[in-house]
């Protein structure tokens, strides 16, 4: 399998001590951890919002901080917060996601007004999202309905990888299926959990203790002795 991110002996204080590894296209990772563990600092160090104090991280060969906006695009986040606009509606928020792949005057278009609504309705249909909602504020969806505004604009973005930081957390279970399972359907992943229950559904456990990687395994051979002393305080 082709390698898409490198990271070599990549630190960031006592965040993350040093980490080295390669994820390749077409695996599903999931990522495990006690909270604090540093499973968020090493998706951030991953996506280029953080800088590491050491070390390097390249994507397909190049460095990670010296991308262009194009390439940027390839590598696709779903945050814990969601990030989306509340002054902005439904179809502004998803749009965003196309941002890498057009110019200033596209993003100036789409503040406008209503841009490519039947893309936008075919990817809320995809996250099962209703087609009211298409020009409702974020402000005044529910919980869940942001959720899935930010899988649709995910979905809009058409990464090669995409780093999920935890992804299910506050959500009900049936919604919670939902989500994990559109995001097992993409192309390559990187998804930190707190449900170790769900390891089998990916190709490959990565295990954060106190900021040190201590398990890289594929999950048939992750027993409940070693989730134990994964998550123990």
């Amino acid at each position: 399998m082709i390698a898409l991110l490198e990271l070599h002996q990549v630190s960031l204080g006592q965040r993350l001590r040093p980490v080295s590894l390669t994820i390749r296209a077409e695996e599903r990772v999931v990522l495990l951890g006690a909270s604090g563990a540093g499973k968020t600092t090493l998706l951030n160090l991953c996506n280029g919002s953080l800088r590491p104090e050491a070390g390097t991280i390249r994507w397909k060969g190049y460095p990670l901080q010296g991308l262009k906006r194009q390439q940027r695009r390839c590598i696709g986040t779903l945050w814990q917060d969601l990030r989306l606009i509340d002054e902005l509606s439904v179809i502004q928020n998803i749009n965003s996601g196309a941002l890498g792949r057009h110019g200033l005057l596209w993003a100036i278009r789409n503040l406008l007004g209503r841009l490519e609504p039947k893309v936008c309705l075919e990817l809320m249909k995809e996250v099962q999202l209703e087609p009211a909602l298409l020009m409702r504020n974020i402000q005044d969806l529910s919980g869940g309905q942001r959720q899935r505004v930010a899988l649709a604009r995910l979905l809009r973005q058409m990464p090669e990888l995409v780093l999920a930081d935890e992804p299910l957390s506050a959500l009900d279970p049936p919604l919670a299926k939902d989500v994990l399972d559109i995001l097992l359907t993409l192309p390559s992943c990187v998804i930190s959990l707190h449900r170790p229950e769900l390891m089998h559904r990916f190709d490959r456990v990565l295990g954060l203790r106190n900021g040190e990687l201590v398990l890289d395994a594929s999950p048939e051979t992750v027993n409940r002795q070693v989730l134990e002393e994964l998550f123990a305080r």
